[in-house]
């Protein structure tokens, strides 16, 4: 049994759901899973399905090429289509904060991330030691303003060596330049605190606690060359009182981190994510 995700957005229009679930049909799949959205501002249908084919009726491209003709050319649809065998590879880039790695490569190991991590790419040396632990190849490119250009395109020839699909900022304490963000487009996830734009700069959770905070949280987002501005993959918070201190502020921030981005790399592995207009929709 093989299975294939189709994901799908198009002007919103009659016919569309059953034309493809006929379309599908007729090509002896099943589908599994069905889920769509209509944005009625924008006119815009989404729609994301999970449908199954025997093995001796599997031809991937064929299918591709019928699905092109009949249905996305007909219907001006912007379409993906992948197998389930296929695990997308991610990049990790890193710097000294360690928490989300650890966490990334702990789910990894145990098999809860449907993806390949081939490489880990820091501007320190710091989480090389981790990097080791877990097998993974540890590449150190020094980037500063200096030599921007230099580490930039070492970091795109390490990306394409390693036929990277998507990047994650595992708390990456650099701006990801435009060159890499053009070619990867809406495919750098990236995790901070939610108090942006109140509390920025370098110790947001002391500037929250001065002002007596009641909720902290954590935003992941797909990076744009407007800085923290990305579409938002996953939110979420926790609550606090003035009986927390600023390690706790810290301890929850962090924890909050960890899962948030966790999540979302998940969400964009298994393809429920779809970006439009600088916003989401995320399937369940």
């Amino acid at each position: 049994m093989q299975k294939i995700t189709i994901l799908i957005h198009c002007e919103d229009q009659k016919a569309i759901i059953a034309s493809v679930t006929n379309y599908i049909a007729s090509i002896d799949g099943n589908i599994v899973y069905l889920d769509q959205h209509v944005d009625a501002d924008e006119n815009v249908f989404f729609m994301r399905l999970e449908c199954e084919f025997n093995a001796k009726n599997w031809d991937l491209d064929a299918i591709k090429t019928d699905f092109k003709t009949h249905l996305a050319n007909p219907f001006k649809m912007y379409w993906e289509m992948y197998t389930q065998e296929e695990k997308p590879k991610m990049a990790l880039f890193v710097s000294k904060y360690d928490h989300c790695l650890y966490d990334i490569l702990g789910r990894y190991s145990a098999g809860e991330l449907p993806l390949e991590i081939p490489v880990i790419i820091s501007n320190h040396e710091d989480l090389k030691a981790i990097a080791d632990r877990f097998s993974i190849p540890f590449h150190y490119v020094p980037f500063t303003k200096e030599i921007k250009e230099k580490g930039e395109q070492a970091q795109l020839d390490l990306l394409e060596q390693y036929g990277i699909d998507f990047i994650v900022l595992a708390r990456y304490m650099q701006i990801i330049t435009p060159n890499l963000i053009a070619k990867y487009r809406n495919k750098i996830i990236n995790i901070h605190h939610s108090f942006l734009p109140a509390f920025p700069g370098a110790k947001p959770y002391h500037s929250a606690f001065k002002r007596g905070v009641k909720i902290i949280g954590a935003t992941s987002h797909y990076v744009t060359e407007g800085l923290d501005e990305g579409p938002i993959i996953e939110q979420d918070i926790a609550r606090v009182s003035h009986s927390h201190s600023i390690e706790d502020f810290i301890m929850k921030g962090r924890d909050l981190e960890r899962m948030v981005l966790a999540r979302a790399i998940k969400l964009h592995a298994e393809h429920k994510t779809m970006v439009y207009d600088n916003k989401t929709v995320v399937f369940s």
